[in-house]
C-alpha cells in the first residue's frame, strides 16, 4: 500500500513536470500548485504560481515559438525518463522489465526463477515504474504493482522460518500478495482476491482466500490513509453514475463487447509476433535504442492531441466522467437550451462544436493507442497492460455513447426510442458506454471474466451496471476465444518457454505413464545412486557428467528398489562441507544413505553419512497409471518431477517438461519446438 501511494504521487508529479513547473515549490504537481488560488472556473488551469516551460524561459506562453518550445521540452523530458528507466533495468535488475504477471503465474505453478522476486528487483521496479509511467509511454502501472507486491511478500517470507523452509506456504503468501497488488492498483480489494484466484494462482485453498482478503483489505486501507490523489479515492478514475440503463442499450453494449474481443485477439497476435521478432532478430540486442525510438515516436505523436498528452489514467477518468452543469472539458460542450436546472440531471442535449472537435481528436487518439501499445508492451521497461487496454475501450465506448446520445436526441420519435426516451429526458450516459468499453477490451486481452466485472464495479461504485458489464465481458471473451485460445499472459508464458501446465485445459488422451517416462526403450538406463556402495568419487563423477537437478537413490544396481530422491544441489554442498570440516573424507570414502552403517575395518577411510539430505517420500506413480491422472497430479501439487515404479522397482522418471512435450505431441506439434530457457 505504501509503495503504491509513493508510486502514484511521484508519477503524478513527474507527468506534470513535462509541461511546466511550480514556483511555490518544485515538488508540487499542477493541481496542488493551484489549490490555494481563488481562480475563476474558466481559468482554473492558469494560476500565477504554475509556469509552463515557455513562460519560464521566454516569459510568455502564447504564439508559435512558445508552442514549439513546450513541444521540445515535453519530448526531452519523456526521453530522459524512459532512458533512465531502461538503463536502470539493464544495469541493475534485468528481471524488472515487463508486466511480471506471466512470470508470477509460472512461479506459483511450481517453477523457480531465481532472483525474480528479490530485493534488487523490488527497488529498481518501483523506481523505473514511476519513470516509465511518467514518460508518457502507452503502459500502465497495474501489472507491475502485482510484481512489486509479490516481491514484498517474498522478502517478508525470508524473515520467518515457517515460510522460509516451506515452499507451499510461500506460494500461498504470493497468492495473497497478488491480491494486495490488484487491490491497490484499482482500489478493489474483492476484485483483487478474485483476480488472484482466477488469473494468477495455481493452487488456492480456502484458508488462502480469507488471508488474501485480509491482505488486500490492509493494502487498500494503507493506500486510503496516504490518499495519493487528495480526493479520498484510491484511483484516479473513480466515477459514480446513478442513471438507470434501458434494456435496448444492451445492443450497443454487446457491440462494444465484440469490439473488445476483436481488439484483444488482434493485439495478442500482433504483440506476440513483434515480441518473437525481438527475440529472434538483432532487435533484441539494442533494448535502449528500442525504448528511445518508441518513446520519441510516442511523445512526438502525443503532444499535439490533448487527449494523448495527458496521462492515460487522466484520460480514462475524463472519458468515464458524466457531464454535469459545471464541466468545462471539451467533451461536455453541449448546446444548453434549457432554463430550469433540476439538480445535476441534465437532459440530453445537442452536441456543440467542442464535442465534435473532441470526437475526431478521440478517434485519432484511439488509432494511435491501438498501434503504439503493440510495440510498447514487452520492452525492457516495467509495463502494465490494464490501463492502455482500458483506454482503448473507453475511447471506443465514449465515441459510441455520444453517437447513440445524439441519435436519441434528434430522433426521439423513432420506435426504438419513443417508449423510454422522451424529449427533455436524460436517457443516455456516454460515460457508462466508456466504462463498458473499457471492461470489454480488458476482457478481450486478458480473458478475465468474474474478477474483471467485480474490479469494474468496485472502481465505479455502480452496482446496477453489473449486467451491462457482464454482457460485454462475456461477449468479448467468446469473440476473442473464437479467434485465439489463449490470453496475453499465457501467450507470453509460451513465448518465453516457461514450463507452465495450463490448469484450465482438459487432458483427454488414453496414454499411460510408461509411454511418457524416460528412459525410453533404446535410451541408456536411468542415472541412479545406490544407498551404500558408491564412493565420493563415483558420485562426483555422476554430478560432473550429467546436468540433472536430482537423482533417485536405489538399494543396489541389481534390485533397483527405490529408497528416495536426492537433489544435486544438496549433494554438491554436503560433499564440499564434508571435505572441509570432517576428518578422513577422501575420494574413496563410501557414501551411506542408510540408517545404520556397518562397522568399518580399521584401515579403510571414514564414511560419509548423507541420510539427512535424502527425500524419503518422493512422489511415485506406477507404470500403468493413466497420463490423465499424472497430469492432474502435476497440476494440483505443482510438482517438478515424479518417479515411475513397477512392483516397487524403479523404472524411470517423468518431469514437468516431459509432460508438456507429451501434450504438445498429442496436439500434433513438434515436441522439440517447445523451448525451455
Amino acid at each position: 500500500g505504501s509503495l503504491a501511494g509513493l508510486i502514484d504521487i511521484s508519477a503524478h508529479w513527474m507527468t506534470d513536470l513535462k509541461e511546466g513547473v511550480c514556483l511555490a515549490g518544485f515538488w508540487f504537481n499542477h493541481e496542488h500548485c493551484c489549490w490555494k488560488y481563488n481562480t475563476t472556473f474558466t481559468d482554473r488551469d492558469k494560476c500565477p504560481e504554475w509556469k509552463s516551460w515557455s513562460q519560464l524561459i521566454l516569459g510568455h506562453g502564447e504564439g508559435a515559438f512558445a508552442y514549439i518550445l513546450n513541444y521540445l521540452m515535453y519530448v526531452i523530458w519523456a526521453l530522459l525518463f524512459s532512458l533512465l528507466a531502461v538503463l536502470l533495468v539493464k544495469g541493475f535488475a534485468p528481471y524488472a522489465c515487463g508486466s511480471g504477471i506471466p512470470e508470477i503465474k509460472t512461479i506459483l505453478s511450481g517453477f523457480i526463477i531465481r532472483g525474480y522476486l528479490g530485493k534488487w528487483t523490488l527497488i529498481i521496479k518501483t523506481i523505473t515504474l514511476v519513470l516509465a509511467v511518467s514518460s508518457g509511454l502507452s503502459l500502465g502501472k497495474e501489472g507491475p504493482l502485482v510484481h512489486v507486491a509479490c516481491c514484498c511478500g517474498n522478502i517478508l517470507c525470508h524473515l520467518f522460518t515457517k515460510y522460509r523452509k516451506n515452499e507451499a506456504k510461500r506460494r500461498e503468501v504470493l497468492s495473497a500478495a497478488a491480491a494486495a497488488g490488484v487491490s491497490v492498483a484499482f482500489g478493489a480489494p474483492i476484485g483483487g482476491v478474485l483476480f488472484s484466484l482466477e488469473e494468477v494462482s495455481y493452487y488456492f485453498p480456502l484458508k488462502t482466500l480469507w488471508r488474501s482478503f485480509f491482505a488486500a483489505l490492509v493494502a487498500a486501507f494503507t493506500l486510503r490513509s496516504i490518499n495519493p490523489f487528495g480526493n479520498s479515492r484510491l484511483v484516479l478514475f473513480y466515477v459514480e453514475f446513478h442513471m438507470p440503463w434501458h434494456l435496448l442499450e444492451l445492443v450497443p453494449f454487446i457491440l462494444l463487447g465484440i469490439f473488445g474481443g476483436l481488439w484483444g485477439a488482434f493485439f495478442i497476435r500482433s504483440n506476440i509476433a513483434w515480441c518473437r521478432r525481438r527475440k529472434t532478430t538483432k532487435l533484441g540486442k539494442y533494448p535502449v535504442l528500442e525504448v528511445f525510438v518508441v518513446t520519441a515516436i510516442t511523445a512526438i505523436l502525443a503532444f499535439p492531441n490533448e487527449y494523448t498528452r495527458m496521462s492515460t489514467s487522466e484520460l480514462i477518468s475524463e472519458l468515464f466522467n458524466d457531464c454535469g452543469i459545471l464541466d468545462s472539458s471539451k467533451l461536455c460542450e453541449y448546446v444548453n437550451d434549457f432554463n430550469s436546472t433540476k439538480g445535476d440531471d441534465l437532459p440530453d442535449r445537442a452536441a456543440g462544436p467542442g464535442v465534435y472537435t473532441a470526437m475526431w481528436q478521440l478517434a485519432l487518439a484511439l488509432i494511435m493507442k491501438v498501434f503504439i501499445t503493440i510495440f510498447t508492451f514487452g520492452m525492457k521497461v516495467p509495463s502494465g497492460l490494464f490501463i492502455p487496454s482500458m483506454a482503448v475501450g473507453a475511447i471506443a465506448g465514449r465515441l459510441l455513447g455520444v453517437a447513440v446520445e445524439q441519435l436519441a436526441y434528434y430522433h426521439h420519435d423513432w420506435a426504438i426510442f419513443s417508449g423510454w426516451c422522451s424529449q427533455g429526458a436524460d436517457c443516455i450516459t456516454p460515460g457508462l458506454y466508456a466504462m463498458v468499453g473499457a471492461a470489454a477490451c480488458l476482457g478481450g486481452v486478458t480473458r478475465m471474466t468474474v474478477s474483471l466485472v467485480v474490479i469494474m464495479f468496485e472502481l465505479t461504485g455502480g452496482l446496477e451496471y453489473i449486467v451491462p458489464l457482464m454482457a460485454a465481458a462475456m461477449t468479448s471473451k467468446w469473440v476473442a476465444d473464437a479467434i485465439g485460445r489463449e490470453g496475453i499472459y499465457d501467450a507470453h508464458i509460451r513465448l518465453n518457454g516457461y514450463p507452465f501446465l495450463e490448469a484450465k485445459e482438459e487432458f483427454s488422451h488414453k496414454t499411460l505413464a510408461m509411454d511418457v517416462m524416460r528412459p525410453r526403450r533404446n535410451d541408456p538406463p536411468l542415472t541412479v545412486i545406490t544407498q551404500d556402495s558408491m564412493t565420493v568419487e563415483d558420485v562426483e563423477t555422476i554430478i560432473n557428467e550429467t546436468t540433472y537437478s536430482g537423482y533417485p537413490v536405489v538399494v543396489s544396481r541389481e534390485s533397483q528398489r527405490l529408497v528416495g530422491f536426492v537433489l544435486r544441489r544438496d549433494l554438491i554442498i554436503s560433499i564440499e562441507n564434508a571435505r572441509k570440516k570432517q576428518d578422513g573424507i577422501v575420494s574413496t570414502s563410501i557414501i551411506y544413505f542408510t540408517d545404520h552403517s556397518p562397522p568399518l575395518p580399521p584401515s579403510s577411510p571414514s564414511m560419509l553419512k548423507l541420510r539427512s539430505i535424502l527425500d524419503l517420500s518422493p512422489f511415485t506413480v506406477t507404470d500403468q497409471t493413466p497420463m490423465e491422472i499424472v497430469v492432474d497430479i502435476f497440476r494440483k501439487l505443482g510438482l517438478r518431477q515424479c518417479l515411475v515404479t513397477h512392483n516397487g522397482k524403479l523404472l524411470g522418471i517423468i518431469t514437468k517438461k516431459d509432460v508438456l512435450k507429451h501434450i504438445a505431441q498429442l496436439a500434433n506439434q513438434d515436441p522439440d519446438s517447445i523451448l525451455f530457457n
